[in-house]
């Protein structure tokens, strides 16, 4: 294959993050999340503790299921069925979010809603993640995995503007009534949209590997097997094991962060679902910005450092906006914040693509998901529940700090990669 061809199929497979970054950005932080704990749950208290409660359930079916699919997947060789199957499950869910109203009887149906987009969306991503390796050149995939991620962001930027002129704003040029929050719930429709029309290049104009032939009883049954020696013999990869233990905990915070940044803003200082959306689009700018900018870096310096640099860069904005009471500052460093967002996440999935067997892709993406995942219930609920307890949103969010912390130590004993490994699949580390 051509460069020329090769490219094109790498900015094909971007255009999957930048399909996903509806969901993200409009369910699961600015607008649903929002409108959920506001003006669907009794009080903005319990609403957040209930959302808390969904995303650690939803996690825990990720982290436990995903690695289990990603061996599968390994063994029956093709990705991009998988890719459709679990894509079509959560635009199914966003879109039937639209019957959500404002009032306490849809609670139940709007978490589980979440929960199953949530779970289709992040398993998607565990065979979307294992294609990088076998599309870029190794000494590139930390460009095209951090281009990747600024795609999301600036897809996510723009699907935000269109939600908040076209339809949240009092002035939308959609005319859409306000009554019975109809303009809110309309967003749903436009991130199921989006995510259909812009996942398509990946399906169209990206290769995928070819099938082995397995059958699927045939394949679950060798994958459950080999993840079970997997598991057991881990320290023949402990610089995998190590990395996702430190990914686990910084993973977590992000998630978390994610899942409460919106409610954060509305709750502690008072900011409306304009307001809300207007900070999430300078976010994605500011992220946008980062995930491209230390692309190169990733590549030149190496992924490890870029990640030990974002999560300080993550830390430090974190821990000021958790004490100020000015929605200036609170601009000012949750902008500044969004810088490190991106490359913390794309160079997480370059590190593990340099280091991961070849064989074995796509279930190491899959205990990737793992890390990111089998734990993800634990940040939200202690945010959740501390802020129950506490009746306040800073003391909650203190723990995704905490977080962020813990795997910034753990990650200063992990390893530096360089793009060749040997044929154990242990990286050989200048």
């Amino acid at each position: 294959m051509s460069t020329r061809e090769q490219d094109k199929g790498l900015w094909s497979w971007t255009f999957y993050d930048w399909a996903n970054s509806a969901f993200a950005t409009l369910v699961q932080t600015f607008i649903f999340a929002a409108y959920f704990t506001r003006s669907v749950a009794a009080d903005e208290a319990s609403g957040t503790a209930l959302w808390g409660n969904m995303m650690g359930v939803a996690g825990l079916f990720i982290g436990l299921g995903g690695p289990i699919m990603g061996a599968v997947a390994d063994r029956t060789g093709r990705r991009k069925p998988w890719i459709a199957v679990f894509s079509a499950l959560c635009i199914t869910a966003t879109a039937m979010l639209w019957f959500v109203e404002p009032d306490a009887s849809w609670i139940w149906p709007a978490l589980i809603l979440t929960g199953i987009g949530t779970i289709g969306s992040e398993y998607a991503n565990i065979f979307y993640n294992a294609m990088l390796p076998d599309l870029a050149e190794s000494d590139r995939m930390g460009r095209w995995s951090g281009w990747g991620w600024g795609m999301g962001y600036a897809g996510g930027l723009i699907c935000l503007v269109l939600a908040l002129y076209g339809f949240v704003d009092k002035n939308a040029f959609l005319p859409i009534p306000h009554g019975n929050a109809m303009h809110v719930r309309a967003t749903m429709f436009l991130a199921a949209g989006w995510y259909l029309v812009f996942c398509l290049p990946l399906f169209l104009r990206t290769k995928d590997t070819p099938p082995t032939g397995r059958s699927f009883v045939r394949a679950l049954h060798e994958a459950t097997a080999q993840l079970a020696d997997s598991l057991r013999h881990v320290r023949n990869y402990r610089s995998i094991a190590l990395f996702l233990l430190a990914r686990m905990l910084y993973n977590d915070g992000l998630t978390t962060m994610f899942a409460f940044g919106g409610i954060y803003a509305a709750g502690t200082f008072g900011m409306g679902p304009s307001e809300v959306i207007v900070f999430g689009i300078g976010l994605n700018v500011t992220a946008g910005l980062g995930a491209a900018a230390f692309a190169w870096l990733d590549d030149k310096a190496g992924p490890r450092k870029v990640i030990l640099w974002s999560l300080a860069g993550l830390i430090v904005p974190g821990v000021s906006i958790l004490l100020v009471d000015s929605k200036v500052l609170f601009w000012i460093f949750g902008l500044t914040l969004g810088i490190f967002v991106g490359p913390a996440q794309a160079s997480s999935r370059t590190w593990l693509a340099h280091t991961a067997p070849k064989e074995l892709q796509n279930q190491m993406f899959g205990l990737f998901a793992l890390s990111g995942k089998i734990t993800s219930f634990a940040g939200p609920l202690l945010v959740g529940w501390l802020t129950f307890i506490s009746g306040s949103q800073r003391v909650g969010m203190s723990a995704v700090i905490a977080l962020f912390a813990a795997g910034f130590l753990l990650m200063l004993a992990v390893p530096q990669v360089t793009a060749v490994t040997n044929p154990q699949g242990d990286s050989i580390h200048g």
